[in-house]
């Protein structure tokens, strides 16, 4: 198989890779905003509250996320919601935004969940013993349940953030300069269907075990601490 291209497009791979990292990386941080929020809503003696969390969750896991990403690309605009025309990351901030907005609204959904199964696996006298001290019940969590529970679930946050850079893959169907997006450039541009593909995908497989290294080796860190 032929891979000379490389030399004249290597840097469509480089800064394609670059998007694609600061997008999962922007998505999964807000998504994990999103996500103690709904955990907290979700876990809250008010039904509404409940209500409310367990409807954004399981619409958005119900339905795909090409669908969410076309809502938030078409929907923004005729909103009359526009963002700056400037370049961000090497990307129009516009196209670039709707791609995290919508990712973070993805990510946040299933975030929640993985926030709501760790705080319920902490043991409930923590919380118990913080309120018998007088202290509320929002510093209780803050101080003494979140942290046990992130400890719980930081392989399932690493294994979201690789799911997001693999997910984010579908973003250049709204013209994000992702690796996806400039591997079919390359495959457009040199008449080789297959090849580029072929290093799109071994980058992506570098990034992700990479990061799962890196998961594992804080998860061990965390452990003997």
């Amino acid at each position: 198989m032929d891979f000379s291209f490389l030399g004249d497009y290597k840097y469509f791979f480089i800064n394609g890779t670059r998007i694609t990292i600061m997008l999962a990386f922007f998505a999964v941080l807000f998504g994990i905003m999103i996500g103690i929020i709904l955990a907290m809503l979700k876990i809250s003696h008010n039904k509404i509250l409940r209500a409310i969390a367990s409807s954004y969750i399981e619409f958005i896991r119900g339905t795909p996320l090409l669908v969410q990403l076309f809502i938030i690309y078409y929907g923004l605009p005729y909103l009359g919601i526009q963002f700056p025309d400037f370049p961000l990351f090497g990307q129009n901030i516009g196209d670039f935004m709707a791609g995290v907005i919508a990712m973070s609204i993805n990510s946040g959904a299933y975030v929640a969940e993985i926030f709501r199964a760790g705080i319920q696996a902490v043991d409930k006298g923590q919380m118990e013993a913080a309120r018998s001290l007088g202290m509320p019940y929002l510093m209780a969590m803050k101080k003494i349940i979140l942290p046990q529970a992130f400890k719980n679930i930081l392989p399932a946050l690493g294994n979201e953030f690789i799911v997001v850079i693999k997910e984010s893959a579908i973003v250049s169907i709204i013209g994000i300069h992702d690796l996806m997006y400039n591997a079919d450039t390359v495959r457009g541009n040199t008449y080789k269907p297959f090849a580029p593909l072929i290093v799109a995908a071994l980058i992506y497989f570098v990034v992700t075990f990479t990061l799962s290294k890196f998961v594992g080796l804080l998860e061990k860190r965390m452990d003997t601490a």
